[in-house]
């Protein structure tokens, strides 16, 4: 997967049809006024993008259970990944990925929580809305940690990790 990021990465910034598609995504007008033929370009696209899917689908087909809603249980987090490493950026998108499988698997590992860090409750405390979440560790909550990040992205830096503002 890695080669297959770098050969991706080396096709899309160091050669002509890289820029081509680069062009048509930001001007298809023009892309088209220089003689390319962009409807073409996109299907391109769309069909290496379909390979890389069944690529992907190979690669991870004996690690994880083949199902018919493999979309539904991977799309909200490749929906993440996407947008905290910045829309449009591949290194974006591979550093985002990295960064989020390493905040959960460190999430899942912990077992701490504010009780342990801070001890139990006072009997003052003990009937308010902050019992329910006293006890609750670090290991329960780690699969929502990519959206905490997500959430935390958008909000300190709206255009991803990687990405550039549009102007």
């Amino acid at each position: 997967s890695i080669a297959i990021f770098a050969g991706l990465l080396l096709v899309l910034k160091k050669s002509r049809v890289g820029l081509i598609v680069q062009a048509a995504l930001t001007h298809p007008h023009m892309v088209g006024h220089l003689g390319h033929n962009v409807g073409r370009i996109f299907m391109l696209v769309f069909g290496v993008g379909t390979a890389l899917a069944a690529v992907a689908g190979v690669i991870a087909g004996p690690a994880l259970v083949t199902q018919s809603n493999m979309a539904a249980l991977l799309g909200p987090i490749l929906f993440v990944v996407v947008v905290v490493g910045g829309l449009g950026s591949l290194p974006g998108a591979f550093v985002a990925s990295l960064l989020i499988g390493l905040i959960q698997t460190f999430a899942v590992s912990m077992n701490g929580s504010f009780a342990s860090a801070f001890g139990p409750l006072s009997p003052d405390y003990a009937q308010t809305w902050l019992a329910d979440i006293w006890g609750v560790t670090v290991a329960q909550i780690a699969p929502i940690m990519p959206y905490v990040l997500l959430v935390l992205i958008l909000i300190f830096r709206p255009m991803g990790l990687l990405g550039t503002r549009e102007t």
